[in-house]
């Protein structure tokens, strides 16, 4: 009888080990994630891994003079860092020469680049009508109107989430 009771407190730090064990891989944050929800009631409507550092690029047509620009941004842990934008002509709104916030110069291929590395929690992107933003992630092209309705506010930001989450969410990618 005695040697029962002298495995029993080793069965219950065997199940507590596999207990914590089983939180840290399932239910502690450690995936990073790209999520966008929508900004009138903060529901998720895509979602996707993402690893640290990872870049993406939000591209649209300006709105002044229609011609393409290019967003890039890159994940920071629970932050996204605006890197730069890509624009082949001048417009309302776009930058015109260096500044304290960031620096103009002509790319090799006749582009202007427009470089920031500002980095923020959250952005708002309005899904046009006519500006066609996409978003490009992990060599896959996502219509923005595909995601929230043209006029709608897409909410993007960068978290962490549980496996657990991850599996009982919907990730894209």
């Amino acid at each position: 009888m005695r040697e029962r009771t002298k495995g029993f407190p080793t069965a219950i730090a065997i199940f507590f080990f596999a207990a914590a064990l089983v939180w840290l891989l399932f239910f502690r944050p450690h995936a990073q994630v790209l999520e966008i929800s929508l900004l009138t009631d903060q529901r998720v409507v895509w979602r996707s891994l993402a690893d640290r550092g990872e870049e993406f690029v939000i591209s649209y047509v300006h709105s002044v003079n229609k011609r393409p620009v290019f967003d890039t941004l890159r994940l920071d842990g629970d932050r996204i860092v605006i890197v730069k934008s890509r624009f082949d002509s001048f417009g309302a709104g776009m930058p015109e020469s260096s500044t304290g916030e960031g620096t103009l110069e002509f790319a090799p291929n006749g582009w202007l680049q427009w470089t920031v590395n500002r980095p923020v929690t959250d952005f708002v992107v309005r899904v046009g009508r006519v500006a066609d933003h996409r978003l490009f992630f992990r060599g896959k092209e996502y219509p923005l109107s595909a995601i929230g309705e043209p006029g709608s506010g897409l909410r993007f930001r960068a978290r962490w989430m549980s496996l657990y989450e991850a599996m009982k969410g919907r990730c894209d990618s």
